[in-house]
């Protein structure tokens, strides 16, 4: 019985660690389709900002970081005033590109 137990609980905690965001490969698809925007370290790009005539949010901000990861996972997927879905991240990468924007905190 104590086999199994452990057993059981190995294979949780492997599942988990392999279900995790990745920061690294978030920063890629942030790169990729995210940069232009909300330039390399989460500062709005000002030009974008301007021309869009909207207030980016510094991502590195209280403001922004204390979004919970599903608020910030809807914003890339559906979208938040002017700001389109972002359909070029997708599946895990969503997922990623939080990781990463948790990276940036302040």
């Amino acid at each position: 019985m104590r086999f199994v137990f452990t057993t059981l609980i190995l294979a949780c905690l492997s599942g988990a660690v392999a279900s995790a965001a990745d920061g690294k490969a978030g920063q890629v698809a942030y790169d990729t389709s995210c940069k232009t925007c909300h330039g390399p370290d989460g500062t709005a790009n000002p030009v974008i900002a301007k021309m869009m005539k909207v207030d980016m949010k510094d991502l590195k901000s209280a403001e922004v970081q204390a979004l919970s990861d599903d608020d910030i996972k809807k914003i890339i997927s559906g979208g938040k005033g002017k700001m389109r879905p972002v359909n070029a991240v997708s599946g895990p990468d969503v997922d990623n590109v939080v990781a990463y924007v948790r990276t940036l905190k302040k």
